[in-house]
């Protein structure tokens, strides 16, 4: 076995393994899979038994596991179902958690660094759609108003800070990046205009007819969409992310007028591709990348981190609990605890921070193990606000 495959097949075991820990440890306290499959990385990384370092294959799985976590937030997104109430409720929430996480980013950095309050102020208003996606199908409350709502905050809190992050930290002046922002902008609005026509004929047909063979056109064109527009977000020197989500987009629009069951058959095997491959090797590799022993340098550093949890809670939650008004208390109190779950795009965020050397590797650190502790602590909190919401009134959990 080569060198580099040998640190592929490690992390490929890890995904495996996860899910069946997760079952075992069910039993007892209900665990997400993406927390283990971080933790997993973690033990086998640098930070403890240094088994695997990344490689070039890694990393570019690792990558294309990002986006196609994005692509599978966007394709989930049902305008239908987040417009109105729910989309301005969480318009409003993120704006107002974008305006405390930047002035706590600015007491937080005692120095004349713009950029770095920038990076952890951005940070802090992040929620992991994408991670929140998987709990949520799998406690049955996607369907849900509940879970419209979570959808509605989760899709500001992804679109939200990636649009921020592609102006605020590109490295160029904030006037060429809105340039190149509104260029993707039409670039996307077209996209959205050839993708709300029916296919042509030809195309319809072989789309439906290579569903179950091995054609698979509609998947390969779902992969053809999501490079083009990640390549073209790239190209404009925007983050690639941002043309992942437009791409989840598209692709669910494109796909709107096929049958529900074929639509069922391609996010079946969209959720194959990246939840059987792709994100769980982004997640494990995102463990492998934790600094744990920067983590640890010192006291200070450690201290950091349940301060952050506290500071997710604060920049993301309570503006989400303050804009929910007129809901349940307990839902209120649900709906604030998966608003402050976030964890990829603080990974992203926080090695954009470390790269530019804006940003302590200790912090960072601090920063991602709050992320961790929030995805793990957070969910499971707001399930059971939830569920006791539900209890109290059953109409609750109406679709």
């Amino acid at each position: 076995m080569s060198h580099d495959s040998a640190p592929f097949l490690i992390v490929l075991t890890l995904a495996f393994v996860a899910p069946l820990t997760a079952d075992l440890l069910g039993r007892w306290i209900p665990v997400p899979t993406v927390v283990l499959e971080l933790l997993f990385g973690v033990v086998v990384g640098p930070s403890v038994l240094d088994w695997v370092r990344e490689t070039t294959v890694l990393t570019f799985t690792a990558n294309f596991g990002l986006a196609f976590l994005m692509f599978l937030a966007g394709f989930e997104i049902d305008p239908a179902r987040l417009s109105g109430r729910p989309l301005r409720r969480a318009t409003w929430g993120w704006a107002l958690s974008l305006v405390v996480g930047l002035l706590l980013g600015l007491l937080l950095v005692r120095s004349d660094s713009a950029t770095t309050s920038l990076v952890i102020g951005l940070a802090l208003t992040t929620t992991a759609l994408g991670t929140l996606l998987p709990i949520l199908r799998d406690a049955g409350a996607l369907p849900t108003r509940f879970g419209a709502q979570v959808m509605a905050i989760g899709t500001l809190g992804e679109f939200g800070p990636i649009v921020a992050v592609s102006l605020l930290l590109s490295g160029r002046s904030a006037g060429a990046s809105a340039v190149a922002l509104v260029c993707f902008a039409a670039l996307t609005v077209v996209a959205f205009a050839f993708a709300r026509r029916p296919l042509p004929g030809p195309l319809d047909r072989v789309v439906r007819a290579t569903l179950h063979s091995s054609g698979q056109l509609a998947i390969r064109l779902s992969v053809l969409v999501l490079a083009l527009l990640v390549w073209a977000a790239d190209e404009l020197g925007l983050d690639a992310l941002l043309g992942a989500f437009a791409a989840g987009l598209v692709i669910r629009l494109l796909l709107s007028d096929m049958p529900a069951a074929s639509r069922e058959t391609v996010a079946g095997k969209l959720d194959a591709i990246g939840f059987g491959l792709f994100v769980p090797v982004f997640f494990v590799v995102s463990g492998v990348r934790f600094e744990g022993r920067a983590l640890f340098a010192d006291f200070g550093t450690i201290a950091m981190l349940p301060m952050f949890l506290a500071l997710l809670l604060v920049a993301r939650g309570l503006p989400t609990y303050l804009m929910e008004r007129g809901s349940p208390s307990a839902v209120r109190l649900g709906l604030a605890l998966f608003a402050s779950a976030g964890l990829p795009l603080i990974v992203v965020i926080t090695g954009i921070g470390v790269e530019e050397g804006r940003l302590r590797a200790g912090t960072a650190a601090a920063m991602v193990g709050a992320g961790m502790i929030s995805v793990l602590v957070f969910p499971l909190l707001g399930m059971r606000a939830y569920r006791g919401a539900v209890a109290a009134d059953p109409t609750l959990a109406e679709r």
